[in-house]
């Protein structure tokens, strides 16, 4: 079984996050620029909130609301759902589909320590299958 922190490993270290009291225009403009699509809102270091492009559409765009006069902390999805890095990679998955959600954000000792999206999930257990295939193929044949 694949826990979270295996997944880390082969990820970028990368964490980009937003703080309670940006402006919206600003952390979208982050996500586009980062090709992301969602970040913790992290306030000094505690976690605060989840913020993705569900909750701009959802919240500021259908609600005509300006993205440069809003701040995050209105729009953030709160409580946020979190993982440890010992968090096998399918209870990951179900908790996604079950909350409906695509994004976890890593907590580990009270601080985010990385990020997982379904993406990211989702070609962790593709690539063990392939793996699998793989070494069935060669117990088959004979192959050593």
């Amino acid at each position: 079984m694949i826990t979270v922190r295996q997944l880390l490993q082969d990820k970028s270290r990368d964490l980009f996050s937003t703080s309670s009291d940006s402006m919206v225009f600003d952390a979208i403009t982050i996500m586009a620029d980062k090709r992301i699509g969602a970040m913790p809102v992290i306030d000094g270091e505690r976690l605060v909130g989840m913020f993705s492009e569900r909750d701009y559409l959802q919240k500021v765009v259908l609600r005509d609301h300006s993205s440069r006069e809003t701040q995050v902390s209105e729009i953030m999805t709160t409580p946020v759902i979190t993982i440890t890095p010992d968090t096998v990679l399918s209870d990951c998955m179900v908790l996604m589909t079950e909350k409906r959600i695509r994004h976890l954000p890593v907590v580990e000792g009270g601080r985010v320590t990385g990020m997982i999206s379904i993406g990211d999930a989702l070609k962790c257990v593709i690539n063990e299958k392939d793996f699998v295939i793989e070494q069935l193929g060669i117990y088959i044949s004979g192959q050593t």
